[in-house]
């Protein structure tokens, strides 16, 4: 047999050689046709040539020595499917780790500027670093359900096969449900852990969007879950012990999958994993979802990462049924009741295993190694029981769960870091809602008559509600400008300095004005503050319709006393006959009177104005000032006058503010604040606490008015109010009123007279 490449013997009689045909095929000649030529001898000479060609390897990977230094060995080539990643998965930083991401830009840009100066920034550094570790365990210490949610699903999250690949010595991966099919949803395989043999059944998502679309998303069809119950039978046979690692949103719900028994196939799982007699041990690595994880998932015991999530439907999915929006997720969250903590609570779960700070994606190889610790503790105690012991075993743990707890509280670690802006979105909406409506109607009161207005029931609970939301929207403020530590600690200072009932240091003082400016200022920087100033406002309209409600309610009850008292026998006959004596006069004005009727009209009209008095007094009202009497004379001061009244006023209320914003008063006022919210909680000591107040009140007011004093402005006050008396008299004497429009109730309201008499602001708070 001669080499074709050194052959000149021409092939089927053609005069070309066989080497000419090789380099033809790269024009267009078929290697298939090429190899399937004949090759022909010729009568010359009995020689003839054959061509082979060799095939490559259909998966042929440039696998690196060690890809993975954590695995002991390296990565195994028949893996090849689950090759290692070319390229670095890209960070993802989650909406509530974004906080941390400014954080570690600055520590980025301490290092890169001792880098390019030369310079020695260790302090500096150091002291980030440490902001940034707390700040970190402090997050990831009050994560709120959807939060957990969130990291469950998180992109960079370790796969089955990355700790797989961890925990194990040798693992073999084994392929198909032995009906033509191969779900690479789910993976399964034996691999050895610290020399003992395992079955591995697992949820395998993608770790990039192609891996994704090959796994399907972690989503199973009803071929891998008979490709797992065929795994499950052999496990069975051999008596190798079970692990199963759930990590999917659920069975892969199409038409297909329908079709070809999806609900049948997970039946046939549960069943079948009852009546297993070697040891189950299920761990929840990230998402378990629905009948698709609990397909995998009847074990003896089941544990949880810290971080991972098991529910019967996504917070998503609930939401949308009962509350007709997805936004209502972190709610549902909430409700179902799905975290590791919880479920343990419940007795769903069996144990958590923990999680670096920042997830399972901060730290894969550390993770695998409290799974790898967790698997060998619990097949340990596994392997002291017989298969019937472990089958009771596994029906007790389900006979167990069941347990519901209604109303409980939520813990305190939980309610720290807690956002309610969020998990509240639905009873905002509902909230929203009772507004427009209560708007609605307050605008038809308005338009048509007010016993359509709503009641102050109503108003006042509405009131009460939009205060616990605008308290929660300040508290979520103060989280996003990083202020709450600080509001918790002067919180328990004043706290503190309340609890000791002294008046509080100058210092203390200073420093809650100055962090109480530093919120005012940055408020609007806050992502809340529309939704703030929306509460906010809503809160001014309806204390409003309630201050119009209830002075509606107030005018239409003293009105009717009122009345009461006009119409009484005595009174009418009074004014009835002392208006007969007027009109027999024949004056027309007061002045014209004599001096006998004068007086009798003064008398009535002081009695009719007692009978007023003691209606308010009667209503629990109390009667400031009552309407000039009918010889009282309508005084208007000259513009010059109400310029000095004016400034007067401007100057006592600048001083005023001035000596309260002195850390004396504001410690007092503070101290009277503190008084009056204990008298309100505890109403059997109100005889001690009035006088407390009642001191403390007397205190600020002489301290005010020694201030006033000394400052010269009393004297301005008493020299005005004599100028005032001057123009009074003066005034009374070129001016006169008829009697008939002073004996006008219905007018004494709607003339403004008496609001144009100017008021001197009184020093003394009398």
């Amino acid at each position: 047999m001669a080499s074709m490449s050194h052959s000149s013997i021409a092939l089927c009689g053609a005069s070309a050689s066989a080497s000419d045909h090789l380099r033809s095929s790269t024009n267009g000649v078929s290697l298939r046709t090429l190899g399937r030529a004949m090759v022909a001898s010729t009568k010359r000479s009995n020689l003839y040539v054959t061509a082979r060609l060799k095939k490559g390897k259909k998966f042929d990977h440039p696998w690196p020595s060690n890809p993975d230094p954590n695995v002991k060995g390296g990565v195994l080539s028949y893996l090849s499917t689950f090759k290692p990643l070319g390229d670095t998965q890209k960070p993802v930083t989650l909406d509530f780790e974004k906080p941390l991401v400014e954080l570690e830009k600055k520590i980025v840009d301490v290092r890169k500027m001792a880098a390019e100066t030369g310079l020695d920034f260790t302090d500096q550094i150091i002291t980030l670093e440490t902001k940034y570790r707390q700040a970190l365990k402090d997050l990831y210490t009050h994560l709120t359900p959807i939060q957990r949610v969130n990291i469950a699903r998180h992109p960079n999250r370790p796969t089955f096969l990355d700790h797989i690949h961890n925990i194990t010595d040798k693992f073999m991966e084994l392929h198909g449900d032995r009906a033509g099919y191969d779900d690479p949803a789910i993976v399964t395989g034996i691999g050895t852990i610290d020399g003992k043999r395992y079955m591995f059944i697992g949820h395998q998502k993608g770790r990039n969007t192609k891996e994704n679309i090959m796994r399907n998303f972690g989503m199973p069809t009803p071929h891998g879950y008979r490709k797992a119950l065929r795994m499950m039978y052999y496990a069975d046979h051999h008596g190798f012990p079970i692990v199963t690692f759930i990590d999917t949103p659920g069975a892969y719900a199409d038409l297909k999958s329908e079709e070809l028994g999806q609900g049948e196939a997970i039946a046939n799982n549960l069943r079948t994993m009852f009546g297993l007699k070697v040891p189950i041990l299920s761990i929840v690595i990230g998402e378990g979802g629905s009948g698709g994880a609990l397909a995998i998932g009847c074990a003896n015991k089941m544990l949880m990462l810290e971080n991972a999530v098991f529910y019967v439907a996504s917070p998503e999915a609930c939401a949308a049924i009962l509350w007709n929006s997805s936004k209502a997720a972190p709610e549902a969250a909430e409700k179902l009741r799905i975290t590791s903590r919880e479920l343990v609570k419940l007795n769903v779960a069996d144990g958590i295993i923990p999680e670096p700070l920042g997830g399972a994606h901060a730290d894969p190889s550390w993770t695998s190694q409290q799974i790898k610790i967790a698997i060998n503790e619990n097949m340990n105690e596994f392997g002291k029981m017989n298969g019937d012991e472990l089958l009771k075993h596994r029906m007790a743990k389900y006979r167990k769960i069941g347990v519901f707890i209604e109303n409980a509280p939520v813990e305190p670690e939980i309610k720290v870091n807690m956002k309610r802006r969020d998990a509240v979105i639905s009873n905002s909406r509902k909230l929203e809602g009772e507004v427009e409506k209560l708007r609605d109607q307050i605008l038809k009161a308005k338009e048509t008559s007010s016993e359509e207005a709503p009641s102050s029931e109503v108003l006042n609970e509405m009131i009460k509600k939009l205060k616990s939301e605008i308290d929660d929207e300040y508290t979520e403020a103060a989280r996003a400008m990083g202020l709450e530590e600080r509001l918790t600690a002067m919180r328990g200072e004043f706290s503190k300095a309340s609890a000791e009932e002294h008046l509080m240091h100058p210092i203390l003082i200073e420093k809650i004005e100055k962090l109480k400016e530093e919120f005012n200022t940055r408020l609007s920087e806050a992502p809340n503050y529309e939704s703030l100033k929306s509460k906010l406002d809503m809160l001014k309209d309806f204390s409003r319709a309630k201050a119009a409600s209830e002075a509606a309610s107030v005018k239409n009850e003293i009105n009717k006393r009122f009345q009461e008292a006009v119409d009484r026998p005595e009174v009418r006959e009074k004014v009835e006959a002392i208006k007969a004596e007027v009109a027999s006069s024949g004056a027309s004005s007061f002045e014209e009177l004599s001096d006998e009727l004068k007086e009798k009209v003064l008398k009535t009209k002081g009695e009719v104005e007692a009978e007023m008095a003691g209606v308010l007094k009667s209503m629990g009202l109390e009667l400031e000032a009552v309407k000039p009497n009918v010889a009282e004379q309508i005084f208007v001061p000259s513009e010059n006058i109400q310029e000095k009244v004016e400034k007067l006023n401007r100057e006592i209320s600048e001083k005023i503010e001035e000596v309260v914003r002195t850390p004396e008063i504001k410690s007092m006022v503070e101290l009277l604040r503190v008084e009056n919210a204990k008298a309100s909680q505890t109403p059997g000591d109100t005889k001690v606490s009035s006088q407390k107040i009642e001191t403390l009140e007397q205190q600020i007011k002489q301290k005010i008015a020694d201030a006033l004093s000394m400052s010269g402005l009393q004297e301005k006050q008493e020299e005005l109010e004599k100028e005032l008396a001057v123009a009074r008299e003066l005034a009374a004497e070129k001016s006169q009123e008829s009697l008939k429009e002073d004996d006008d109730d219905d007018d004494d309201d709607e003339d403004g007279s008496e609001s144009e008499k100017p008021e001197i602001i009184n020093p003394s708070f009398a």
